[in-house]
């Protein structure tokens, strides 16, 4: 297999003879992302979100262009493409949305310059699941969040077909996505492409074949490391469910101490290795949550919770986001007095 930063070889006209048309693949995707859509409502808590933004509706412009609730249109929750949200849940029009790394980094805008908040959801999370988790914190920290849209690509959907869902701790530790994603990009590289289109706008993104491939575990790891990496504010606080604290995981690896100094680092159902000393972890795991307890891999939670995996709080016993986020700032702040 070609190092991941080596020129990738010419295209080979009879190789892609053999692949799926990629309106084919996309389509099936889409069906997929939109069966894992309605898992959101399970796991993320979409009616308030929803019930926010069309109370929201009424306050703003009446176009379809400007209308909170534009995130939540059915080609949202079935796009098998990744995204930006920049959500403040205090201010309109509440949901901004970027495709492309690059032009985030590079936006002149106040809002995307000053965002200090990430989150990530767990795999093949749609727009409405991430902008739901992002909105619970921005509520609770009276702030702008940045949500970052899993992609969700053939890669994925083999993993999950593989168990990926109930065991996402092990296909983390055994690299599978990453080894799928290489060998569709060798072999398919027009269906290794379905899914990826954010993680191909960074930079300098590894390719084989001219399909985007993982450096850090996923294509989520990957965009987080670099707009920790390369944006010049730095984040306060990372915010990760399920697997999106694996992704957290991964793109805090290699990161420069001086990007993660004083981090705060929020895991809800899935906690992970404390790897950045320089960074204070805040794990939180329900003593119901038997997915996220099979996931432990050995790293406990810094507080188990009364809760099971859902953050919908409309469910019995689900994790409430806003109150576990203020645990964590208040964890911060007793640390902080200590050490003065």
């Amino acid at each position: 297999m070609l190092r991941t930063n080596s020129p990738p070889p010419p295209t080979d006209p009879l190789l892609h003879a053999f692949e799926p048309p990629r309106p084919f693949t996309e389509s099936v995707v889409r069906m997929l992302r939109l069966s894992n859509t309605a898992l959101d409502s399970v796991f993320y808590d979409t009616p308030r979100l929803i019930a926010d933004l069309q109370a929201a509706d009424l306050g703003v412009a009446t176009s379809d262009e400007k209308r909170p609730t534009r995130i939540i249109d059915l080609g949202a929750l079935g796009n098998p493409e990744g995204s930006l949200l920049l959500i403040d849940a205090t201010t309109a029009p509440y949901v901004h949305r970027f495709h492309d790394v690059g032009a985030f980094l590079g936006s002149p805008y106040e809002e995307a310059r000053t965002v200090d908040v990430v989150t990530v959801t767990g795999v093949g999370s749609s727009a409405l699941g991430s902008a739901a988790l992002a909105w619970d914190v921005s509520r609770v920290l009276r702030k702008r969040v940045l949500a970052i849209v899993p992609g969700y690509g053939v890669a994925d959907v083999i993993q999950q077909g593989l168990g990926g869902w109930f065991a996402f701790g092990l296909h983390d530790y055994l690299g599978m996505k990453t080894v799928t994603q290489n060998v569709l990009a060798s072999l398919a590289p027009r269906t290794a492409a379905v899914g990826r289109q954010l993680s191909a706008t960074l930079d300098h993104p590894a390719t084989l074949r001219d399909a985007p491939v993982f450096r850090h575990g996923s294509g989520s790891s990957d965009v987080l490391h670099s707009l920790i990496a390369d944006r010049p504010a730095r984040f306060s606080m990372v915010v990760g469910h399920s697997k999106g604290a694996l992704v957290i995981g991964n793109a805090l690896r290699d990161q420069p101490l001086d990007r993660v100094s004083d981090l705060d680092v929020v895991t809800l159902g899935c906690p992970i290795a404390q790897d950045v000393t320089v960074a204070r972890y805040h794990q939180f795991l329900g003593r119901y949550d038997l997915l996220g307890q099979m996931n432990m891999w050995g790293h406990w939670p810094t507080t188990w919770t009364d809760t099971w995996h859902s953050t919908n709080v409309s469910l019995l016993a689900a994790m409430n986001v806003s109150e576990l986020v203020e645990q964590a700032l208040e964890a911060t702040v007793r640390a902080t007095a200590r050490l003065h």
